[in-house]
């Protein structure tokens, strides 16, 4: 019995444009995708069950980093590279204009504050866990990178 043909996830095509980006900062999100056709062509197609890129969650809100994904799910339902890549661009791009627009994790605005909603909970959790000597090393290490 043999298996199908694994391929790489729409996460791991993420995290490689990531890669170009990295390498060449100045390249354009065009070329970027072209890389990625020319990387990925003739490989199978990622996965529909995992249509996600997991570490984007903490980088910009889900509406920016999955802007993409109804590209990439048609490239991949129509087998067409250049939709996925496009997708994936697009994806790439809106979470790095997100990033240029509200500056990096933590200096965010209030209505981007992640930890609206539970912060009671967690300072609740903390406290009856946490000594109080790591609470104010923490606190301390939180003040120095500010």
């Amino acid at each position: 019995m043999s298996e199908k043909p694994t391929g790489p996830t729409v996460a791991d095509i993420f995290r490689r444009a990531q890669a170009i980006r990295g390498e060449n900062a100045q390249g354009s999100y065009k070329e970027i995708a072209a890389q990625l056709v020319r990387e990925y062509s003739g490989s199978p197609f990622p996965p529909t069950y995992n249509l996600t890129i997991p570490e984007q969650d903490s980088r910009a809100p889900e509406e920016d980093w999955t802007a993409g994904l109804p590209l990439v799910l048609r490239g991949i339902q129509q087998k067409d590279w250049n939709d996925i890549a496009q997708g994936i661009v697009l994806s790439l791009e809106q979470t790095e204009n997100y990033e240029r627009a509200r500056g990096p994790e933590g200096s965010r605005d209030k209505w981007h504050d992640r930890s609206k909603g539970i912060k009671g909970a967690v300072d609740k959790g903390v406290g009856k866990w946490m000594p109080e000597e790591l609470i104010k090393l923490a606190e301390r290490s939180v003040q120095e990178r500010k």
